[in-house]
C-alpha cells in the first residue's frame, strides 16, 4: 500500500496519473497547499522536506519520496511499467521529464502566476513568461510532429508534461496554434486512467477540452 499526499496541481496530477495508470494501490491524503497548515506540520515535514506535494510513502519498502519526477521513476521501477529498460529509449523519456521539471513546469507556473493570478501587475513579467511559455510549447510542438508520445511509446514523460499542458486555459493558450501538442493531448485525455487522476483529490476543476 502507498500512501500519496497530493493536492490537485499539476504536479499532484502527474503521480495520480501513474498511480491509476499502473493499478497499485494506494491511499490519497489531500495536503491543501497555498500556506494550508498541512504543509508544515511535522509530520509531513518528515515526509516531504520542502513540504511541498506530492509525496508518498511505499510501505512495501519503507521508501518515502517527495518530488514528482523521482516518484515518476521509482514508480516506473516498481512496476516495470511507463519507464523503459531499453537504455536509448530510457534516457529519452529521461531527458523529456527532466526537460518538463526542469523547463515546462517551471516557466508556465510563473505563467499562472502573472496571467492568471496577479494580470496587470507586472508587464514585464507577463510578457517575459508569456514569450518563454509559448517557446516551449513550439519546442514540444515541433517534437511531435514525428512521433506519436514524447519518448515514443507512453510513458513517464508524457505523465509528467500532460498535466501542465492540461492548464493551457490558465495560460490563455490556444492549441489550435500547435496541432501537434492538441492531438497529443487529446490522445491523453482519452485514457480513463488520466480522467480518473484528474479528479484525484475531489475537485470541481473542469477537464479542459479544446475545441
Amino acid at each position: 500500500m502507498i500512501d500519496f499526499y497530493t493536492w490537485f496541481t499539476p504536479n499532484g496530477r502527474k503521480v495520480a496519473i501513474m498511480l491509476e495508470e499502473t493499478g497499485l494501490d494506494y491511499t490519497v491524503h489531500p495536503i491543501a497547499i497555498g500556506g494550508n497548515v498541512d504543509q508544515f506540520t511535522p509530520e509531513f515535514t518528515k515526509i516531504s522536506p520542502n513540504n511541498k506535494i506530492p509525496a508518498i510513502v511505499d510501505h512495501d519498502t519503507n521508501i518515502s519520496l517527495m518530488e514528482s519526477g523521482a516518484i515518476l521513476m521509482y514508480l516506473g521501477e516498481k512496476t516495470g511499467k511507463f519507464f523503459p529498460t531499453d537504455e536509448k529509449k530510457r534516457w529519452q523519456t529521461i531527458e523529456w521529464l527532466m526537460w518538463q521539471m526542469g523547463g515546462l513546469g517551471p516557466m508556465l507556473g510563473q505563467v499562472h502566476h502573472f496571467t492568471r493570478y496577479n494580470p496587470g501587475k507586472d508587464a514585464y513579467g507577463e510578457e517575459r513568461y508569456m514569450k518563454e511559455g509559448k517557446r516551449l510549447y513550439e519546442v514540444l510542438d515541433r517534437h511531435l510532429g514525428d512521433r506519436e508520445f514524447v519518448a515514443g511509446d507512453y510513458s513517464i514523460a508524457d505523465m509528467a508534461c500532460w498535466p501542465w499542458i492540461a492548464r493551457h486555459n490558465w495560460q490563455t493558450i490556444d492549441l489550435n496554434d500547435y496541432p501537434n501538442v492538441k492531438r497529443w493531448y487529446m490522445a491523453i485525455v482519452s485514457r480513463p486512467a488520466v480522467v480518473k487522476a484528474w479528479n484525484i483529490p475531489e475537485n470541481d476543476q473542469p477537464l479542459p477540452i479544446p475545441e
